[in-house]
């Protein structure tokens, strides 16, 4: 019963989808549907690993190989990405992913691997203590869910929708509306944007498993968001709002009129996705919201003799260049983010 690893063809491309789908640990990111839209978007070479014994599979690993001028060669699992990392039925084919990736890694010279893991599995690889996720149950019925909100939130969302008259619809034509929100508080926040096409690329993989949303006040686009189903469970990912109008609850409303949708659909869970500890802002309007932080078990893999880079926002020479990043035009931020983010996988 020798346990194998090969890598990712398009013939095995609907084994790895049921396994990911079937697994316990299986996360949106680690579906084909990231693998084919990071490609497209930024074109970062694919390396998937797949165990297998006796023909059946039992792991996958999930790799990139990052090319960045910023920090050299990385291998992320997964780039762009709140999850990542192997997932496995057993020791065995997790030490087998692992011994790969580090000869994956050798091979290709990187500086680090990345396993952006939901708990951390791979034995003698430091775990980095910086990343939370904000998890919870749905309610049974959509006409509950205010109800479930902190006193502060619910009155936020109830304000926004009956004093401000703010207005939720769900429909794909709206993409652009999103992106263009998304991109104003991305230079806002000092970070760079994910291109357009990245967005386009997520939403025409995933046609039936995502939903688009856009607030409006008084017409105008006030707050959106691009949001992915996997199973039972809503994981809202790109969002974006006009801080002008932050003062009439758009965001209360937002994923309030979200989780509702999500309700309505038979759906269970809602994922908050993760926030950096010291991002306070993201960290306290999602706890705000009633959710409370668990800790994520990233891995991180430094091959010997090497520097792991440091890409945190506002850590060092990132400090300075957010600050001036704020400074641009926003109609040139939105190029110039599309450009980094191929450096900065995430």
């Amino acid at each position: 019963m020798t346990t194998t690893v090969e890598t990712l063809s398009a013939a095995t491309r609907h084994e790895w989808e049921a396994y990911v789908r079937s697994s316990r640990s299986g996360t949106f990111y680690h579906t084909l549907a990231w693998h084919d839209g990071v490609i497209e978007a930024f074109g970062h070479e694919p390396y998937y690993l797949m165990t297998r014994r006796q023909e059946r599979l039992t792991g996958v690993l999930p790799l990139f190989l990052v090319r960045s001028w910023l920090a050299g060669r990385l291998l992320v699992s997964v780039p762009y990405a709140v999850y990542g990392g192997a997932i496995h039925d057993d020791d065995e084919a997790g030490e087998a992913l692992l011994r790969e990736a580090k000869a994956l890694a050798d091979r290709l010279d990187v500086r680090s691997i990345d396993f952006r893991s939901v708990k951390a599995t791979l034995p003698g690889v430091p775990v980095v203590d910086r990343y939370v996720t904000f998890r919870k149950a749905l309610p049974d019925r959509a006409e509950d869910v205010l109800g479930t909100l902190p006193r502060k939130a619910r009155a936020a969302a109830r304000n926004g929708r009956n004093k401000h008259a703010l207005t939720t619809d769900f429909d794909d034509n709206l993409l652009s509306k999103v992106w263009r929100l998304y991109a104003r508080s991305m230079r806002r926040l000092g970070s760079p944007n994910y291109p357009f096409r990245f967005f386009r690329s997520l939403v025409d993989h995933t046609p039936d498993a995502h939903v688009v949303s856009l607030v409006r006040y008084r017409g105008r686009p006030a707050a959106g968001l691009v949001t992915f189903i996997f199973g039972d469970t809503v994981l809202p990912y790109f969002s974006g709002c006009d801080e002008t109008l932050d003062r009439y609850g758009v965001n209360n409303v937002l994923y309030l009129s979200l989780m509702e949708w999500a309700v309505e659909h038979g759906l269970r869970q809602f994922d908050f996705g993760r926030s950096r500890k010291e991002n306070r802002g993201a960290y306290e309007f999602k706890r705000h919201q009633g959710f409370e932080p668990e800790p994520l078990g990233y891995q991180l893999y430094t091959p010997p003799g090497r520097q792991a880079p440091e890409l945190t926002p506002g850590k060092g020479k990132f400090a300075l260049a957010q600050r001036i990043y704020r400074r641009i035009p926003l109609c040139l931020t939105k190029r110039l983010g599309a450009w980094l983010a191929k450096a900065i996988p995430g």
